[in-house]
């Protein structure tokens, strides 16, 4: 305490002295013995008020030690198991944390990784996935501001997250324990492929595939891509000690329909350890993107001919030549080109009404422009009988799909009426228009979307002219042929809202996360936030269904599907006050990516040695490792003062007795007839 406050109590006495005293003893008649009782209850009351605003403190200092942290982390990956290298985890594990040396200058922290890092002193060697880069991380967090060393107690091979040779904070050493042998064995492996997880159907895809080698002598090995009983492809492949890498460029052709399930395969007449690397599944998702187009006219026109001609280098495509009173439905088709639509042309509108097919809109020198105006809102035309020649102009800013100028502004110009063309909402401007060199602010080339359906307009005839002009500027029709084709992709594709979506890969890897997402929108195409959504997934060869909910995030509804089988699956998404449903189809490939392994990385533990200034240190070297990190003088134990300021009197308790303390002198008084 302070002299201040001992100066304070004192004064506090005296008064409370003072007043009991001028109370009860003051020109009192009597001094009895229950006079000093009460003088003595008021002293207390008031000495204890008065303590109470004081509130005095003593001070109290205590040391602690601190001990420099020392995480022991144990790799709990399944690769470990693979390498027969658990039991040896065990055994070093064991030995470090028991080591009374090491508790006495460490704070040991026990932990295990495989996708994540986590508390643990027991150890299963299960894991799937092995994220150093979250080891590194976490470590950061936890000892912030510290220095430290760590004891990393792994095999070295990363199969998820980052690089961890430069993630671990370079400050901090690092002391690899290696596990698993490091004799060199003969080891073929398909390191990596990639491939597109789509394909168009009657197309070819292509496949990039990484083989490795490990070996001292040169071998020669097949590689093949097979699906079920057939090979679709198989070629020879040498390795040698100084050639231990090879990439395989493939193309492979999308001829059925669906989810198509490849094997990949490399073999040898050598005796190989690990044969599970050897093998790679992999799938694609082939899409049927046949479209069925309607070009309808009432002229004969070389535009005609060569639109059908273009539209028809994609074999997916089919172009029916037809003329307006001759459609009697529109069912069959999924895009409609009206070609310099006309009063004739009024009853395929009507038809497209109810159907709601996609349009492309080509104007020329007989097209009927009032008509038109009668039959959509996207562009008002104002539009005299005479004829003008519109060249065009490439906007770079046009997002609606990806597509390259093909050098639109050398081509010849399109033929149409002179007049005035005013844009509408939700139009997009590809191609604007000009005359000679004055530009006109309309579009010559636009698209519109409204509720869904797509609607495009082309303001001009001769546009066989620019595919003949596309083919003598490149010597190929293929620029204007694409340019075309996208196009009608864009019209042939339907995007029109659904209160359900669900968005959801075709095939995951076994131990990868299988996430799936949903929105649910109500009338309005609002978010609803108070959506219950669960799904059912059935495996289709078992029948076992599993039922879950799937909880809200940020704008959409999440599941996890971890822990299934691979297999294949059939899943439905409901709703459950709307009763709306979606279903669908995934499949999980059998790949396990800690079988891959037949070696530890000793070259990238080495790595991560040298740049966080740490060792390596082989089982047989843990008696070392102990000495090392025992004789390092810089982690020392950190002697802390620490100084505490604590309440001389509990308030609540002398509260208490302050009440009492009245209580009692105010009985007093009155049984003795005082008050």
């Amino acid at each position: 305490m302070t002299s201040t406050t001992i100066l304070l109590i004192l004064l506090s006495v005296l008064i409370a002295g003072g007043l009991s005293f001028y109370q009860y003893f003051y020109k009192a008649k009597s001094k009895s013995k229950v006079t000093l009782l009460l003088a003595f209850l008021r002293f207390f009351s008031i000495f204890g008020i008065l303590l109470l605003l004081i509130n005095p403190k003593i001070t109290k200092n205590t040391y602690e030690t601190e001990k420099t942290p020392l995480p022991i982390v144990m790799d709990n990956s399944s690769s470990v198991a693979n390498l027969k290298a658990s039991e040896t985890a065990l055994e070093l594990y064991k030995k470090l944390t028991s080591n009374t040396d090491l508790q006495e200058k460490f704070d040991i922290q026990s932990y295990q990784f495989d996708n994540e890092l986590e508390l643990s002193e027991k150890f299963d060697f299960k894991g799937n996935q092995s994220n150093f880069e979250a080891v590194a991380k976490n470590l950061k967090s936890i000892n912030k501001n510290k220095s430290y060393p760590t004891v990393l107690i792994s095999d070295g091979n990363q199969t998820q997250g980052n690089d961890y040779v430069y993630s671990f904070d370079a400050n901090n050493k690092v002391y690899p324990l290696i596990l698993g042998d490091t004799t060199t064995f003969l080891d073929l492996k398909i390191n990596q492929l990639n491939v597109n997880k789509y394909a168009f159907h009657k197309n070819k895809f292509p496949v990039e595939v990484f083989l490795n080698y490990s070996g001292t002598k040169s071998i020669t090995a097949d590689f093949s891509i097979s699906q079920g009983n057939s090979v679709l492809n198989k070629q020879s492949v040498t390795f040698s000690p100084s050639k231990k890498s090879a990439v395989i460029n493939v193309l492979l052709p999308a001829n059925n329909v669906g989810l198509q399930v490849f094997k990949a395969l490399i073999t040898s007449k050598e005796t190989e350890k690990n044969t599970y690397n050897n093998t790679k599944n992999f799938a694609v998702e082939v899409i049927d993107q046949k479209s069925e187009i309607a070009i309808v006219s009432s002229i004969n026109h070389p535009d005609v001919g060569a639109l059908k001609r273009s539209i028809e280098t994609n074999l997916q495509r089919n172009v029916t030549l037809v003329k307006p009173k001759e459609i009697q439905s529109l069912q069959d088709y999924n895009v409609l080109i009206l070609y310099q639509p006309t009063t004739e042309f009024k009853s395929v509108f009507e038809l497209n009404k109810n159907v709601g097919l996609n349009t492309f809109i080509i104007t020329g020198n007989n097209t009927d422009f009032n008509f038109l105006n009668q039959q959509q809102k996207s562009l008002t035309f104002k539009m005299s009988s005479q004829t003008e020649d519109y060249l065009s102009e490439f906007d770079s800013q046009f997002n609606l799909f990806a597509i390259d100028n093909i050098g639109f502004e050398n081509l010849p110009p399109l033929q149409n009426a002179y007049g005035n063309v005013a844009v509408n909402e939700n139009v997009n401007v590809l191609l604007s228009s000009r005359i000679r060199n004055i530009q006109t602010n309309m579009p010559l080339l636009a698209f519109a979307e409204n509720q869904g359906k797509r609607t495009a307009f082309l303001l001009g005839e001769n546009i066989w002219k620019w595919r003949l002009q596309s083919r003598i500027d490149n010597e190929s029709f293929e620029k204007f042929d694409i340019f075309i084709d996208k196009t009608i992709q864009f019209l042939a594709s339907n995007n029109s809202k659904k209160s359900l979506i669900v968005n959801h890969e075709s095939f995951y890897n076994s131990g990868d996360a299988i996430e799936m997402t949903a929105q649910y929108f109500n009338k309005n195409y609002e978010f609803d936030e108070k959506a219950r959504l669960t799904i059912s997934v059935s495996n289709k060869k078992t029948k076992q269904t599993k039922n879950y909910d799937l909880l809200k995030g940020n704008n959409s509804y999440k599941v996890n599907l971890d822990g299934l089988s691979a297999g294949q699956y059939n899943f439905t998404v409901k709703e459950l006050t709307s009763k709306n449903s979606y279903s669908g189809y995934f499949e999980i490939l059998d790949f396990d990516i800690e079988q891959q392994f037949v070696n530890p990385d000793v070259a990238k533990l080495n790595q991560l040695a040298t740049q966080t200034n740490g060792q390596t240190f082989m089982p047989n070297q843990l008696d070392s490792l102990i000495k090392n990190l025992l004789e390092n003088e810089n982690y020392k134990a950190i002697q802390k003062e620490i100084t505490k300021k604590i309440p001389l009197i509990d308030s609540i308790l002398l509260l208490i007795l302050i009440a009492v303390n009245l209580v009692a002198e105010w009985f007093i008084r009155k049984y003795n007839g005082m008050l």
